[in-house]
């Protein structure tokens, strides 16, 4: 009786705050990565019984065709085991080579130990047996668990640089919109991509569903900056990342926080975008952006989000039990 009590307070706080869940956007990366491990159900039970209003996730599509929760386009050595229990020693498959069924004989319910993945990662908790999810079994989940509040932030990974690693960028995002239609979750996700190609086909054939577009701008890498990753678009034509993120129909723009500033942030709002940035994990740096008045952040750390939340007076979604 007490757990069934706390649901239904839980269900009937959501109700109360539909404005509030949209007024700040707590997004749990791949689940609650800082937590359990990535992509896998431990971990999107995890976000869920912290309380998030929208689960972050990735996905690829296996060679039967089915949508599946997964961050690389291989299996990576750094969280994958074979069926007897070993550490892949290399990159693994593709995805795309591998069926559904075949799919679930890895692992991938730890972080390969002693690897700096592992170090980065100290506080997640193992869930042994773990397998890489479909898309359809992470709805069925939030479905189970009754959490109508919680949406969906789902990344097409896919690169316009290495084509030959997943299935087309057509196929990928077609079988991802079938995937939200069978599940009946349109009024419930929105659709990110770094390659923007992706989000132009969403807005095609699904207008109604909100795309997201990725940056990424470091030192090293920068998806905005001569239209290979932007469906064509060049920023030199636009001036700013956010004035680009317009001129593709975006709806969110959500840029890596170190390329971030409040001046953008409010560029950006005024353009009537939403500003969600990722993967913010240090509570220093949370409070500071949090403080520029963004939209929502994309956190590895969705508890300690919520402390700093918490601290400010922003509403919180309820958890789910």
């Amino acid at each position: 009786m007490p757990g069934l009590l706390r649901r239904a307070l839980a269900l009937a706080a959501a109700a109360l705050l539909p404005l509030a869940a949209a007024a700040f956007d707590l997004q749990g990366h791949r689940g609650a990565r800082g937590l359990a491990p990535e992509n896998t159900l431990p971990a999107f039970e995890r976000a869920l019984a912290i309380g998030v209003s929208t689960l972050e996730l990735d996905i690829g599509v296996t060679a039967d065709g089915v949508v599946v929760v997964s961050h690389d386009p291989a299996l990576s050595p750094m969280i994958t085991r074979d069926a007897s229990g070993q550490w892949l020693p290399a990159r693994g498959p593709l995805i795309k080579d591998l069926s559904f069924a075949q799919l679930q004989s890895y692992d991938v319910g730890r972080i390969a130990p002693g690897s700096a993945y592992a170090g980065t990662f100290a506080l997640q908790q193992p869930a042994d047996g773990a397998r890489i999810p479909s898309l359809a079994q992470v709805f069925a989940l939030v479905r189970e668990r009754r959490a109508g509040h919680v949406r969906f932030n789902v990344e097409t990974k896919i690169s316009p640089q290495q084509p030959q690693d997943t299935v087309s960028v057509e196929a990928m995002t077609d079988a991802l919109l079938q995937a939200i239609g069978d599940a009946g979750m349109r009024e419930r996700v929105a659709i990110q991509s770094f390659d923007w190609r992706s989000l132009r086909r969403v807005q095609q054939r699904e207008p109604a569903i909100p795309t997201v577009h990725l940056t990424v701008q470091t030192a090293n890498n920068d998806n905005t900056r001569d239209g290979t990753w932007t469906a064509g678009l060049r920023l030199a034509d636009h001036g700013s990342v956010p004035r680009l993120v317009k001129a593709a129909g975006g709806k969110v723009w959500a840029p890596n926080a170190g390329a971030l500033s409040e001046p953008l942030v409010r560029e950006a709002q005024s353009l009537g975008l939403q500003v969600i940035p990722w993967t913010v994990n240090e509570p220093a740096d949370m409070e500071r952006i949090v403080g520029w008045g963004v939209d929502g952040l994309i956190t590895d750390y969705p508890d300690r989000l919520r402390e700093v939340l918490a601290r400010r007076g922003i509403p919180l979604p309820p958890p789910v039990r």
